[in-house]
């Protein structure tokens, strides 16, 4: 028999598979080689690898933990460690976007050929590590399938490269930290702030779903512009998690039907909690910044190193504050409204039309569209016809920003109309900060008032005046002094006219003790005082105290005319709750970098000033403010709410403190600036009052004074404190040094007094004189 010949029909087919098999083997693996080599675009080496760029927002913490806002350019990202994730978004996040996570290497080989094999229709195959190769390193993926295809592969090498480098748990942290949730949401921790009010560790699951959706695309799941789309998603994900035996199908069909719920709280530089104090510690971090480089010479970068910043703002209570401005400028706006409703220069107040217009011509020269159009070269006169054409625009109100059409001219004088307010509390003992709030809206009015502006402080310098006397001449507030027209010399203190002040509403009752003359700002009793001491001492003591601005050594700065902010008076008043001493207020206790390194601690700054004695008995003349003066209507119950506007701003809340409190209230000329100063034993706070212009206020006593525009501030905030047993405001009493030898009970001296006499006229009839 001849030999059998072949006649299997498929030979050549099976041949030419195994050479198409070995060739696309091969071309794989080129084409892997080839991107690993770089030679299909940038690959990032071991050194990116380990520490992929990622820029990082500067986060502000407050005393209590909480964010107080970032300094970011475009993300705002602050990472979170792995440990601070909550497991049920863990779980949701494997379950939906990646079920093999655990046992791939990089690449779900299984899932690339599902997906290869329904064309993308049952699903991508992009694992986690990929999409973490893409966020990190090929960005976008190109329109260009050529291109789109070389992006995959060099997704895949890179994938495999994370996986080599990296833990499970590491490669999930990473990813979670990098995604752009929209809304300045860049991570997992600003998203979960952003959009729930929440650290990612309180997230619940239905969330936490919630983000693990918009994983897929945020820009198309926005809960904000499409709910129902991102509700559908979040559903999918419950179902993803059923799937896998995470939750049970009866969990899911419990969790679908909640409704989707958002705390949304943007964030921007001009937005959230203590936006003035933010931009106050703008600039202070530039100038740290500035003196304090980096061990390799360079600076560190505010917006992108990821600093944390520990404060001393305590969150709570800087809530509270800026309620309590809010609360009382809204009824306090009303009134002035009212006032002005026949005024014909309106907002201004005792002066001519062409004085009025003068103004608004300079805040007009002044404003940043002038300043804008000024530096593109625009003339003068072109300018001013611009600022005279109709525009629109969104205008500040106290009940909501709204659309409006006027000229920008126009929207200077609607702006003045408006009173501002500055306000700030301290813990005198430590100097920390509490509270700082430089206006009414930083959006509109970004001023800040407490430490930029000054203005002037009327009465609320008097206790410099009182404390001085007190420390030199060991005056009691049980001492008697006359209440008539009294003059300063010519010629004394170097003053070329005599100096005579004349009281409020121009009357006098012949005698007044110390406690008194302050608690009723008498003005004849501080001109007394201040010719006593001379007015060099007293602006010495204030110079100790910490106030910086300009005090020009005349008898007159016994009345307030000179100009400080409301930082400067806090930290002056701390000084006589804290025995005398004065500690500089401190802001920033702490700096950290990105791994924690402390990279600054506050010091504190102290000086001893008066002695604790004269402190205290300071304090005890400012408790007599509050007990019988200008601010005892912190002791009285005011009017309940009232439509009466003009009665609630004058009445005020019901206050009816009790406990101990220390302060001042200040009222300057013409009634432009209503200042309150209250102090318990560990918080001074300071509040003022007053418009843009000095010709920018109320026209008589009943609403301009101190009493009025300030002190309801203070007291509304005290209140908040005190109804949240969370914190720890005092109501106890002042601290009393050991020795007290300055006398500061007056009934009991005037009983010792009048038995001292008695006996003296006792032994002078047995003397038979």
């Amino acid at each position: 028999m001849g030999k059998q010949k072949n006649t299997l029909p498929f030979g050549p087919y099976i041949r030419w598979f195994w050479i198409l098999f070995i060739v696309g083997v091969f071309g794989v693996v080129s084409i892997f080689i080839s991107a690993s080599l770089g030679l299909l675009g940038d690959m990032p080496d071991f050194r990116q690898l380990e520490n992929p760029k990622t820029n990082l927002a500067t986060q502000i913490m407050s005393a209590d933990g909480k964010v107080l806002g970032k300094f970011y350019f475009n993300d705002n990202r602050t990472p979170i460690l792995y440990k601070d994730l909550p497991q049920n978004m863990v779980r949701a996040l494997i379950a939906t976007e990646d079920e093999r996570f655990y046992s791939h290497s990089g690449i779900d080989v299984r899932g690339t050929l599902r997906a290869v094999a329904y064309l993308g229709k049952k699903g991508g195959a992009s694992t986690i590590s990929q999409q973490l190769a893409r966020q990190l390193f090929t960005g976008v993926r190109s329109s260009n399938k050529i291109e789109a295809i070389t992006q995959k592969i060099k997704e895949w090498v890179i994938s495999i490269r994370l996986e080599r480098r990296y833990t499970k748990e590491e490669i999930i942290m990473m990813y979670l930290n990098i995604y752009d949730f929209n809304y300045n949401a860049d991570g997992i921790r600003s998203a979960s702030s952003i959009y729930f009010s929440k650290t990612p560790k309180d997230l619940t699951l239905q969330e936490s779903a919630v983000l693990v959706g918009m994983l897929k695309n945020s820009s198309l799941f926005n809960p904000i512009r499409r709910p129902e789309m991102v509700t559908q998603r979040r559903n999918v994900v419950f179902q993803q998690m059923v799937r896998n035996e995470l939750i049970t199908q009866q969990e899911s069909d419990s969790l679908k039907k909640l409704p989707l719920e958002l705390n949304f709280n943007p964030q921007s530089h001009r937005e959230g909690l203590a936006t003035y104090f933010r931009a106050y510690l703008r600039q202070w971090m530039k100038n740290w910044i500035q003196d304090n480089p980096k061990p390799d010479g360079g600076n560190y970068n505010l917006y992108l190193d990821g600093l944390t910043i520990y404060t001393t703002i305590n969150s709570k209570m800087q809530a509270y504050a800026e309620e309590a401005v809010s609360e009382h400028m809204t009824n306090l706006q009303e009134a002035f409204f009212e006032q002005n409703i026949d005024n014909p220069t309106a907002p201004f107040l005792e002066i001519e039309e062409e004085e009025a217009e003068k103004l608004l011509e300079q805040s007009m020269h002044r404003s940043e569209r002038w300043r804008k159009l000024k530096s593109r070269g625009i003339s003068e006169e072109t300018i001013l016809h611009t600022f005279r054409q109709p525009t629109e625009m969104s205008v500040f109100s106290w009940k909501g920003e709204f659309d409006t059409i006027m000229t920008p001219l126009d929207s200077i004088r609607y702006y003045k109309h408006f009173l501002r307010s500055a306000m700030m509390s301290m813990e005198p003992q430590t100097g920390h900060v509490k509270t700082w709030v430089g206006g009414i809206d930083y959006q509109h009015f970004q001023f800040d008032q407490v430490k930029q502006g000054k203005r002037q402080i009327g009465s609320t310098f008097k206790p410099f005046v009182y404390a001085t006397a007190i420390d030199q001449l060991k005056i009691s507030p049980c001492d008697s002094f006359p209440d008539g027209y009294y003059c300063v010399e010519p010629g004394k203190f170097g003053s070329h006219e005599a100096w005579c002040p004349k009281n409020s509403g121009d009357k006098y009752v012949g005698m007044r003790t110390v406690t008194n003359a302050l608690a009723n700002s008498v003005n004849t009793i501080s001109a007394r005082l201040i010719d006593k001491v001379g007015p060099r001492p007293v602006a010495n003591l204030a110079r100790d105290l910490g106030i910086r601005s300009k005090i020009p050594t005349v008898p007159s700065i016994a009345l307030g005319t000179a100009d400080l902010s409301v930082y400067e008076m806090v930290g002056a008043y701390g000084a006589f709750a804290n025995q005398g001493i004065y500690v500089k207020p401190i802001m920033v206790t702490r700096i950290e970098d990105k791994n924690g390194t402390v990279l600054f601690e506050a010091v504190p700054e102290t000086k001893d000033v008066l002695s604790a004695e004269s402190a205290y008995v300071t304090l005890k003349l400012l408790e007599g403010v509050t007990k019988s003066g200008s601010g005892v209507r912190l002791r009285h119950r005011g009017a309940d709410e009232t439509n009466d506007v003009f009665k609630n701003v004058v009445t005020g809340y019901p206050y009816e403190f009790t406990n101990p409190i220390a302060g001042k209230t200040g009222t300057t000329q013409n009634h432009s600036d209503g200042w309150f100063m209250g102090m318990v034993p560990n918080l001074v706070t300071g509040v003022w009052v007053g418009g843009e212009d000095r010709a920018t206020h109320f026209d008589g006593i009943a609403y301009g004074q101190g009493a009025t525009m300030a002190l309801p501030i203070w007291a509304v905030f005290m209140k908040k404190c005190y109804e949240d047993e969370t914190l720890t405001v005092s109501e106890d009493d002042f601290f009393v040094p050991e020795i007290v030898n300055i006398p500061i009970d007056c009934d009991s001296l005037a009983t010792l007094n009048k038995k001292t006499y008695l006996q003296s006229s006792e032994d002078l009839d047995d003397l038979g004189l």
